[in-house]
This record gives C-alpha cells, structure tokens and sequence, in this order.
C-alpha cells in the first residue's frame, strides 16, 4: 500500500526548511519536496554580488544559528552554504530533483504529483516554494519590437557581459539599485522608476534598523504592520547607493513610456537607443500546481489567512510575503511563521 504522510512540503528553501524544523519537532511523519538539486531555495540562482540587507544575527532559521560575525552581512554563497548545512545538521527527509507539477485531493488525502509521473499522498500540504522563483514581468507597449536584450533581474549574474553598454535597469527597490550601481562601474545606466527612490536608514543610532525592527517589535505589531504596509518601498543603504545616483552613477529617470526598435521613449518625449534593459520588479507567488484545488484567486495568488488555506482545509503556505509580518518572506521571518502553521494543523 502507498504510503501516506501527515504532511508533505514542496520546497526546500529557507522556508520548506523551517517548515521541516518545526515538523521534526512535533515528531510528524513528512516528506520535503524539492525541484533542484539542493536545499537552497532561490539564493543559488542569485546574482553574483548579492549581499544580505540583514546581519547575520538577523538571517538565522530556527534552531540552527548563522555562522561567524554576527554583525556582517552574509554573501549570497553564504546563505547557500548555510542552508545546505542546516539542511544536513536535522537530516531532514528531502527528495531533490523532484518537481511537483499538480496537487489534487480525494477526500481527506492530497495527491502531490511529479514531473516524473511519481504519486505521493498526505494529509496536510505546506506550499513553501516561496515568492522570489516566479518573475514578475509587467508589459511595457512596444517591447515585442525592442531588438536589444531585455531580461528580468533573475537572470542577472555579474557586469560582464554589459560592459559599455547602454543600460537601462526598471525598479526602485533593493536589488534594482544594488545592481544598477554595480553595472554603472562599466556601463553609461539609468534606473527607471515610477516615483522617486526611497533610501531608508541602514544604521539607525548605531544598530542596524533590523535591530530596531526586532527590538520594538514594529513586524509584527499590529501598528507597525500597519505602518510598515503603508510604506513598505525603499532601499536600505549606509549612504553608499544615494551618494551613487547623485553623481549619477546610475542616474534615475522617470519611467519611460514605451520601447521602439532600437531603444526607448521617456516621458518627455526623448527617444535614446539602448542596448540591455533589465526589469528589477520582484516576483509573484509560485504555487501554480495548487490551481486545480481552488487555492487561488484569478491573479495565481494563494487564498490564505496567516498561511492557511481559506478554501483548501489541510492547506498550508510559508514564506509568502507580508504572509503575518514584514518579515515572512526573510530567512529571519520564516520560522515564526512555520511554527504558526504547524500549530494550526491540529485544528485541520
């Protein structure tokens, strides 16, 4: 007879990974799902230079804390060395190279289907593939036409390939800026936004803003959530990326209109050719196997409060963004949110 778990997890990121930590510790009998051939979720796929916008006092999962100076900000082959690590150190049940491509359920018991035809049944899912492998790519009018190169920031790894270019990167968050400057070292770039760039404090009295985060408890408060959602744009920077864009290293512009043959139009009416545009503009939920369970609205994104199913009982998610913090989406902000979903499985 096939065997059923009480829980399966899809995803081995930093989520499916807190999710096992706190399955482990209610001795359930689970299984994690992965599509690659590591535990790291995303962060193997990241650009080269990406570093943390937390210290590393601040990006550990649970029970398992990051190693070395606490107070540096960990590269991204860092955090992949350390998920990998933590994966090992609780020798959770993991299935790499295993993508799941459908989620049906027959009574009481989900069936969790495979690209490789495998059936693997559960009482309960936890969707942990996270909000950061799915790009989000708006429309802009004329870029079918466009014949320089555009891609998403995904699939952005080092400056090379872009030297001396004419570049243009969309975006005005973390990673948009980050790499603009980077690029600007070699190439004449622009950061095209919507409205002005934010910059936010990164040291704020001497401690990192996450310090003060933490330490007042603005993430999760119910004020501070509130606060935090009304103004959640900007750029955490120590001066180094504001100083950057006012010797216009990038510039910033307004939001070009739309792109022509060989370049764009701004909204002043200028044209400019233009080799490379890269679009920094985030990433939507990826829980697309969940859509014949009616767990999701029109948009593709999952019908939960804090993390559970509200159409789908036995139905979990971690890792979604703003799922019940700022932090949700955050090495630091997944545990709390595992063990929340965990607890509620015994009502489900």
């Amino acid at each position: 007879m096939t065997h059923t778990y009480d829980c399966i997890v899809i995803g081995a990121g930093q989520a499916g990974l807190a999710a096992g930590y706190h399955l482990l510790r209610e001795q359930r009998d689970f299984l994690i799902l992965e599509a690659t051939d590591k535990p790291a979720g995303s962060w193997s796929q990241y650009y080269d230079s990406l570093t943390l916008f937390s210290p590393a006092n601040y990006s550990s999962l649970p029970g398992f804390a990051f190693p070395g100076d606490p107070n540096r900000y960990p590269t991204r082959d860092e955090v992949v060395a350390y998920l990998i690590h933590y994966a090992k150190q609780f020798n959770f049940p993991i299935l790499t190279r295993t993508t799941v491509t459908n989620v049906q359920k027959e009574k009481d018991l989900f069936l969790v289907e495979t690209q490789s035809d495998e059936v693997f049944r559960a009482k309960h899912i936890i969707a942990a593939t996270g909000g950061f492998s799915r790009p989000y790519l708006p429309h802009v009018p004329g870029i079918e036409q466009f014949q320089g190169m555009t891609l998403h920031s995904k699939d952005y790894q080092n400056p090379t390939p872009f030297q001396n270019q004419r570049i243009i990167v969309v975006g005005a968050g973390n990673s948009a800026v980050q790499i603009a400057v980077e690029l600007a070292t070699d190439a004449e770039v622009t950061i095209a936004t919507r409205s002005p760039i934010v910059f936010k404090p990164q040291i704020l009295f001497g401690k990192d803003i996450h310090f003060w985060v933490t330490v007042l408890g603005l993430d999760q408060s119910g004020f501070g959530k509130w606060l935090l959602q009304s103004k959640p744009e900007g750029v955490l920077d120590t001066g180094r990326y504001q100083m950057a864009i006012e010797k216009q290293k990038p510039d910033r512009k307004a939001m070009f209109t739309h792109f022509t043959n060989k370049g764009v139009v701004w909204s002043d009416g200028t044209q400019e050719q233009v080799d490379t545009v890269i679009f920094a503009t985030g990433y939507r939920p990826n829980v697309q196997y969940l859509s014949s369970l009616h767990a999701l609205a029109e948009d593709g994104s999952p019908l939960h409060q804090n993390g559970v199913s509200t159409t789908v009982p036995g139905l979990f998610y971690v890792g979604l963004p703003w799922q019940r913090s700022l932090a949700s989406a955050t090495l630091r902000g997944v545990g709390s949110d595992a063990k929340y979903v965990v607890k509620h499985m015994h009502n489900s």
